[in-house]
């Protein structure tokens, strides 16, 4: 097995090939003046089991490209099986048609994946859509809940109230607080799919001078959490955390976060950040050491 470390992705990469005592392979990459993409696997691959790590992040499009480029090339130069390992997979949050019209993007993005030469398919914390859906060859939707559980454990909170800012998340809010033996629920959320504003209310639930943390898989924009900071804050939370799969923090999210009152923010490494304190590298070694 051939752990290749795409450009999105390199320090992942090389704590998964350390997990599973195997090589680790940095794939030479660059974009010509015309921002197109290239590149290039300097080992030879013919015969192995070839693990590419990618996450697509944004850039979206040029993570993405770069992703195909590596699975056509790795199974063009001979790999026996070539396994997507992507942390973060672009353009799952659009996995239905939510207006009649659209296009339901993750399913494009799955397609293109199986074509470039995917035998095998791993993510994390998928957004909505059952994976088994999407692929037609073996995939796994692992979860990071257990290592920023874990994390979490180690940081001293007083009496820990755990909440998802969405229904969507309150299964994962739950998974990680399960981790601490802590309480979770979960704020009642409505966006416009035309505007998209956002209105959050909070459940009945005393959190006076508790620690209180919100989960969610993806913080992009964070204005669904920041919503949900300052309504702990008005309940009279102690310190507020906030931890994630996916730390996106577009624009100056990490700011409004901190100005809404959250202490710390908490990230893993499927989104390379300086808030990813947290690797999935043990669960995505898990998964893959059976096809040593």
């Amino acid at each position: 097995m051939i752990v290749a470390a795409g450009p999105a992705s390199r320090e992942l990469a090389s704590k998964v090939g350390v997990q599973l005592g195997v090589r680790v392979t940095p794939v030479e990459f660059k974009q010509f003046s015309d921002g197109e993409s290239y590149i290039r696997f300097p080992d030879a691959l013919k015969g192995e089991v070839v693990v590419v790590v990618q996450s697509t992040y944004p850039p979206q499009d040029v993570h993405l490209t770069q992703l195909f480029l590596m699975l056509d090339a790795a199974r063009d130069l001979g790999a026996r099986l070539v396994v997507a390992v992507v942390p973060y997979l672009a353009y799952m949050r659009q996995d239905k048609r939510f207006r009649s019209g659209e296009a339901v993007s993750v399913e494009t993005v799955a397609k293109l994946i199986e074509a470039s030469g995917a035998g095998r398919f791993i993510t994390f914390d998928l957004h909505g859509k059952n994976i088994s859906n999407l692929f037609r060859i073996p995939a796994e939707n692992l979860s990071a809940a257990r290592v920023l559980g874990e994390y979490l454990s180690k940081l001293s909170l007083r009496n820990p109230y755990f909440f998802a800012p969405d229904f969507g998340a309150a299964r994962f809010a739950e998974a990680v607080a399960s981790v601490l033996g802590a309480e979770s629920t979960f704020f009642e959320k409505q966006r416009d799919r035309v505007t998209g504003q956002i209105v959050t209310a909070m459940k009945s639930v005393d959190v006076r001078g508790r620690d209180a943390v919100i989960l969610d898989d993806i913080v992009s924009t964070g204005s669904t959490v920041v919503s949900a900071a300052r309504i702990l804050r008005e309940q009279g939370a102690k310190d507020i955390y906030v931890a994630c799969t996916h730390p996106l923090l577009l624009g100056n999210a990490g700011l409004k976060l901190k100005e809404a009152g959250v202490k710390t923010i908490v990230g893993t490494d499927c989104v390379e950040s300086e808030v990813s304190v947290v690797s999935v590298a043990p669960v995505a070694a898990e998964s893959l050491r059976k096809l040593l």
